[in-house]
């Protein structure tokens, strides 16, 4: 009997113990959703869109093989370059408990509408498409991580640089929207700062039908530098009537958004010369080159550009965090990913800031001359590396509530 009654004492004090510890938390049905909302069939879907879905599934591949356990499954869906539709898509995915996180999101507009649909829910957003600051700025999010680059990043990049080397007087041809006024804003700012000249400027609308008369007044007015705070298709067709028009024998031409997609479209007669910044490049070392094959081998051959990159490091980086954290609730994921360093062969090591902005090297590349590639789609010249504390916004200056409570 004293046996039995001790047996039942130890039981009873091993199940009260048990009840005060606290439960482990786990990932439900050890899976991870994720949901990319992309740019399937406008005039992103080169430098995003499908590339973006296959970099998601090349990321999930990766994480398994470091976390066999854990499934990851991989949808996406067409936002139609729609503010609505992306915000319509990000709230029903979120109602219905169809995903996890999501990617990507091109367009700024979209992307903070999806950023507002997120806000407070269980689901991250992690932003490799977009561009625009206000991300983790004014409307940051615990929510939102923002990866590639954005218009700060892109503007100080190539114009600190381009000044260094003592082309100090300058010209935008702009886009007439939020977008392009950033970016010509954000430069102009730098030219100022380190005491160069704005000689001029000029807007144009969206998908403008021709550049020739933009293109003259550059010319005309002489600067060392015309900049183009443009995207895509305005960009391409800048560059093509700067070409025509033979700008570049005498003046630089800067582009302050241009994807590789952009110039592989243009061919290096015409674009040979260019400026540009980015976060990524996939002629770089053993490393990216490596991935831009895996890539390859899923997208009939085309190499990826900084968004497809930053959809694979942003999403590995995720799914690293949520295995660190044992959840898939966005807000802790997110708050892990900023304690957590990333590292990965892409962008290398870096780190999410509080305010959510993602820190690496950004690069100042110059478009090759034909004769210097070796192949296709080798297209840059590295010019300058931006060291990650100096590529990005100084996070007191992006006026993120969040930090502001801190």
């Amino acid at each position: 009997m004293l046996r039995k009654t001790s047996l039942a004492l130890l039981a009873g004090a091993a199940l009260i113990a048990a009840a005060l510890v606290p439960a482990r938390a786990e990932i439900p049905g050890n899976k991870i959703r994720l949901g990319v909302l992309t740019d399937l069939s406008g005039f992103a879907s080169d430098s995003t869109g499908i590339g973006s879905v296959a970099a998601a599934k090349l990321a999930a591949e990766d994480f398994k093989k470091e976390q066999p356990g854990l499934e990851v499954e991989v949808i996406s869906l067409d936002h139609q370059n729609k503010p609505d539709i992306g915000s319509a898509t990000a709230r029903k995915w979120i109602a219905d408990s169809t995903v996890d996180a999501i990617l990507d999101v091109p367009f700024s507009s979209v992307a903070l509408a999806v950023q507002e649909a997120v806000r407070g829910s269980k689901v991250a957003f992690i932003a490799s498409g977009p561009g625009t600051a206000l991300l983790t700025g004014e409307k940051c999010s615990p929510n939102t991580v923002h990866w590639t680059y954005d218009t700060w990043a892109l503007a100080h990049g190539t114009a600190l640089a381009l000044l260094k080397q003592k082309k100090d007087t300058w010209f935008f041809i702009t886009a007439d929207y939020a977008f392009g006024h950033a970016l010509e804003a954000d430069a102009m700012a730098v030219v100022k700062a380190e005491n160069g000249k704005i000689l001029g400027a000029v807007r144009h609308p969206t998908n403008a039908a021709d550049f020739s008369s933009f293109i003259l007044q550059a010319q005309g007015s002489g600067a060392q530098v015309v900049a183009l705070a443009n995207a895509v298709g305005d960009t391409i067709n800048s560059v093509k009537a700067a070409s025509e028009f033979g700008l570049t024998a005498k003046q630089s031409l800067a582009a302050l958004l241009m994807q590789l997609t952009d110039v592989h479209s243009l061919g290096l007669p015409v674009a040979k010369g260019l400026y540009l910044t980015e976060g990524f490049y996939w002629n770089t070392d053993d490393g990216t080159r490596a991935f831009a094959d895996r890539f390859a081998a899923q997208t009939n051959g085309r190499r990826p550009t900084a968004n497809q990159a930053g959809v694979y490091a942003g999403t590995l980086h995720y799914l690293r965090a949520a295995a660190a954290a044992k959840s898939t609730d966005g807000q802790v994921v997110v708050a892990k990913m900023k304690e957590m360093p990333s590292n990965d062969p892409l962008f290398g090591k870096g780190e999410v800031r509080a305010d959510g902005r993602h820190i690496h090297n950004m690069y100042l590349f110059q478009v090759k001359t034909p004769d210097q590639s070796k192949g296709p789609w080798d297209y840059y010249n590295l010019v300058e590396t931006i060291p990650a504390k100096e590529a990005f916004r100084p996070m007191a200056e992006g006026k993120c509530p969040m930090v502001a409570k801190n």
